[in-house]
């Protein structure tokens, strides 16, 4: 069993920052990835950002330039700092991570609860 709990969401007036952070907890034997993803009401979840256990990042354009990826690979944790935060990035910000249970041969998607982030004008 395997569980990803995210914490840090809320509101905020626009221009202003938040950190989301999410643990990874339960059977895992291997981390590959962990990232954020969010959806915002009436359309698709997307990728926001994410960072694999070799250190590479990615971001989507939208938030290049003010959200920043971070991770502590000891503790199972990741972490995304959102700084200058628009009235678009309202969503529900999902984490989510590639990983390989104990006693599986594969990697398989987990993703946590959700948490809302609410950008005021």
């Amino acid at each position: 069993q395997v569980q990803l709990v995210e914490s840090g969401g809320g509101l905020v007036q626009a221009g202003g920052s938040l950190r989301l952070s999410c643990v990874a907890s339960g059977s895992i034997f291997r981390i590959n990835a962990m990232g954020w993803y969010r959806q915002a009401q009436g359309k698709q979840r997307e990728l926001v950002a994410v960072v694999t256990s070799g250190g590479s990042t990615r971001y989507s354009d939208s938030v290049k330039g003010r959200f920043t990826i971070s991770r502590d690979s000891a503790q199972n944790r990741v972490y995304l700092q959102m700084n200058s935060l628009k009235p678009e990035d309202t969503a529900v910000y999902f984490c989510n991570s590639l990983l390989v249970s104990y006693g599986l041969e594969y990697a398989d998607d987990y993703w946590g609860q959700g948490t809302q982030v609410t950008v005021s004008s």
